[in-house]
């Protein structure tokens, strides 16, 4: 069986059909089980001696995606992995807190389905037992990594899972930059779609991509090797403002001191390269900081201009100038794409660059009707501990995936979805 699907997959690529993602939509799926491919990784805490889920915002994301299919009478089974267990089966990540925290959405949601949560995500056992479901029942599967075969896009490990269903649908955009069994080597063996929240990551992010203009990009963050964003940002963008960590590989390639702010002359390098580019008119960067000699929540800040930054300091806030500079462009954009926050905003005497950015975006959100688009895990971490995550159009559910697929890079999983569409008739 195995050999005459992957005859089937190298027809449909040969072939010259232009192959694109399709949607629930776009598929028959009533009546039909489904198996669901979810981002369920999420952080948990200890309350009394019983692990219990401390953020639930990656399950709220998915519960659309369960709607739609129950409104569509099918029988679903939930699939994802929790943590690096690395092959091995670990009490502490096994997804039972999640399946609590599931039951009690389910009564928030309306949702009176059963669900059954299994010991084992592959062999007969499993199978069985949703076998024997009905018809609006729900599943939930062991944490895939406890299988070492999932990491290795193991095609045996994605048969064993595909076995249990008619249809898989992706819905953990979060793990789409992978390519993991359960969302690249699944889709050779059934009728693959996106779900409802991969569908909205896909068509919002495409906005960042091919944007109304004027296009602005903030860029940030504490990660330097951003390359490949920095190119699709100077490629689409009219203007390109670069703060946090990034900012200081910019100006030490134009020889100005940075004192003791975080660079690597990779890094360096590379900022000369795109300084050089005929295109470095659209890249504004900071004209003051906020910096201090000890990264400390009591530290002493001082106020300096962006080439007076003393050697026993380090700059962890862009200043109340280049706030003004930044709040300038911004306002006149149509399309905002914000990667990696300006300064440590963990420490509230850093944050306030950040959070007058994301208050500026948050309000042409809503008064201009500017698109806003929020990517990687530490901005929208950052726009949730500033209240603001319900002004912006689009915060990405996804770190890394939100990131390749900025860059302008298509996702091992994205094209898997594509590809499959090419072998399966609906």
């Amino acid at each position: 069986m195995l050999k005459k699907l992957r005859k089937r997959i190298v027809k449909s690529i040969l072939s010259k059909n232009k192959a694109r993602v399709k949607f629930l939509q776009d598929v028959k799926i009533k009546d039909k089980t489904v198996l669901v491919r979810v981002d369920y990784n999420i952080p948990l805490k200890k309350v009394k001696g019983k692990l219990k889920v401390s953020d639930n915002e990656k399950i709220v994301a998915g519960i659309p995606t369960i709607k739609y299919l129950l409104a569509n009478n099918c029988k679903i089974i939930l699939m994802s992995h929790l943590g690096r267990p690395n092959g091995k089966s670990v009490a502490g990540l096994r997804l039972n807190p999640v399946a609590q925290e599931l039951k009690k959405l389910f009564v928030k949601n309306k949702i009176k389905s059963k669900l059954v949560k299994l010991n084992d995500c592959i062999g007969p056992e499993v199978q069985a037992k949703v076998e024997r479901g009905k018809a609006e029942d729900i599943f939930l599967l062991e944490n895939l990594r406890f299988y070492k075969e999932e990491e290795e896009n193991d095609y045996a490990f994605a048969h064993s899972l595909a076995e249990l269903a008619e249809i898989y649908v992706n819905d953990a955009f979060a793990v789409s930059h992978r390519k993991h069994a359960s969302v690249n080597a699944v889709t050779k063996f059934l009728p693959s779609v996106a779900g409802l929240l991969l569908q909205i990551e896909i068509l919002n992010l495409k906005r960042g991509l091919v944007p109304e203009r004027p296009a602005v990009w903030l860029m940030g963050g504490a990660k330097l090797k951003k390359v490949e964003l920095l190119e699709s940002a100077l490629s689409r963008a009219d203007k390109v403002l670069i703060g946090g960590a990034l900012c200081f590989s910019f100006l030490k390639a134009k020889g100005i001191p940075v004192g003791n702010s975080l660079i690597d002359y990779e890094t360096v390098k590379i900022a000369k390269r795109f300084l050089n580019d005929k295109r470095a008119k659209k890249i504004i960067l900071p004209l003051d900081f906020v910096c201090t000699k000890k990264m400390s929540a009591k530290a002493k800040i001082h106020l300096r201009e962006y080439n007076e930054i003393p050697n026993d300091e380090i700059a962890l806030d862009i200043g109340p100038k280049t706030v003004q500079l930044f709040e300038l462009h911004l306002n006149k954009a149509k399309t905002v794409v914000w990667n990696g926050p300006m300064g440590y905003f963990e420490y509230d005497k850093f944050a306030k660059g950040s959070k007058s950015l994301a208050k500026t975006i948050a309000e042409i959100t809503v008064k201009n009707k500017t698109f806003s688009i929020a990517g990687g895990g530490e901005t929208a971490a950052m726009i949730k501990k500033f209240k603001l995550k319900n002004n912006f159009t689009h915060i990405s559910t996804g770190g890394g995936a939100s990131l390749m697929f900025l860059s302008g890079k298509k996702l091992p999983a994205i094209i898997a979805l594509e590809e499959s569409s090419g072998v399966f008739v609906k």
